[in-house]
Formats: structure tokens, C-alpha cells, sequence
């Protein structure tokens, strides 16, 4: 157990036999009344956000999660093949737990697993990720005294809005957060 003053985010909070992470949260002190700490949880299970406030220095249920390296190996029916890079098991993960980040996983890359016991909670990716132009329409000169961008197809499927002089070949390293464009790798 703990109290609102542990808050930290990515703190894993176990309320009403649900999981949730902490995106974000700020202390607030008002003029008049007691303080509180508004927040913004995200289901482990299920993804919604839910925005909660708590009274300041109520009690909490702190869960403790462990994070392993793995490596994304493949995907096949519906399952995504990660292989643990201590004692090489490899562990299948159901599609609905990558759906978010299916885009960004290429096969080898290094992974964060999130696991309580034996249960696999999330997949993190590295903030940015590497990845190949498979096809994008040829940029041409003329209009560039603004943003301008056009739809590229990346290795994985992923489509991003990139500059036009993106072309076909070209390796970009791209915002996992996001999922914009950064620059040319």
C-alpha cells in the first residue's frame, strides 16, 4: 500500500481487480478546500484511458511490474513471437496486446516486456524505431515554402506523412509516441 504521494509516472496501480498505469498526474491545491491529484490510468487489458481524481494522501494499491528484454522474432496466426535473450524461451503474445504498435516492430528488434507472474501485461518499443520506405509517390519541386507532405509506406505497413524529397529506399527514423516522421537515418 501506498499513498498519492508515490505517484510516479508509469506507476502500475491495482483498483476495484483492474490493472492500470499512470500516464500522468499533477498535484493540485486550491484556494479554498482540501488538495488532490488529478490523473489520467491506462487499462493494461483493455487500453482505455480513464481520467480519476484522489483525494491527497489517500491510499493506494502499488503493483509491481516486471520489465524483460526480449527480441520480436515474428508473427504468425494471430500470435507475435518474442524470444527472452537471458535463457531463449520464446513466448507468444495475442495480436490485441500489439495492436498499438504492430506498426513498429521489425523482426530482431529488442523489446520491453511488461509481466506480472507469468502473465504478459504490454509491449514496449524504443522511442524511435528505424525503418525502411517500401513506397511513396516521386516528390516534386515547386511548392515548398510550406510543410508540405505526402503518405509513405514503410517495411512494416506502417504509413507515415513524410517531406517530399522522402523517396522510395530511403531509411527514416520515426517517433513510436507519435508516429511522425523525425528525420532521414
Amino acid at each position: 500500500m501506498g499513498s498519492t504521494a508515490d505517484f510516479r509516472t508509469g506507476m502500475a496501480l491495482d483498483m476495484e481487480g483492474q490493472l492500470f498505469y499512470l500516464v500522468e498526474f499533477q498535484h493540485v491545491k486550491p484556494g479554498k478546500g482540501g488538495a488532490f491529484v488529478r490523473t489520467k490510468l491506462k487499462n493494461v487489458r483493455s487500453g482505455a484511458v480513464l481520467e480519476r481524481t484522489f483525494r491527497s494522501g489517500e491510499s493506494i494499491s502499488e503493483v509491481r511490474l516486471e520489465r524483460r528484454k526480449m527480441q520480436y522474432l515474428y508473427n504468425n496466426g494471430g500470435f507475435y513471437y518474442l524470444m527472452d535473450t537471458e535463457n531463449y524461451d520464446q513466448v507468444p503474445i495475442a495480436e490485441e496486446q500489439v495492436s498499438g504498435i504492430k506498426g513498429y516492430l521489425k523482426e530482431n528488434m529488442e523489446v520491453q516486456v511488461l509481466s506480472r507472474g507469468d502473465e504478459v501485461l504490454g509491449v514496449e518499443v524504443p522511442l524511435s524505431v528505424v525503418l525502411a520506405v517500401t513506397e511513396t509517390e516521386p516528390g516534386f519541386k515547386g511548392d515548398t515554402a510550406s510543410s508540405v507532405t505526402k503518405p509513405a509506406r514503410l517495411e512494416t505497413g506502417l504509413v507515415v506523412q513524410v517531406p517530399l524529397f522522402i523517396n522510395q529506399g530511403d531509411v527514416l527514423k520515426v517517433d513510436t509516441r507519435t508516429g511522425k516522421y523525425l528525420e532521414r537515418a
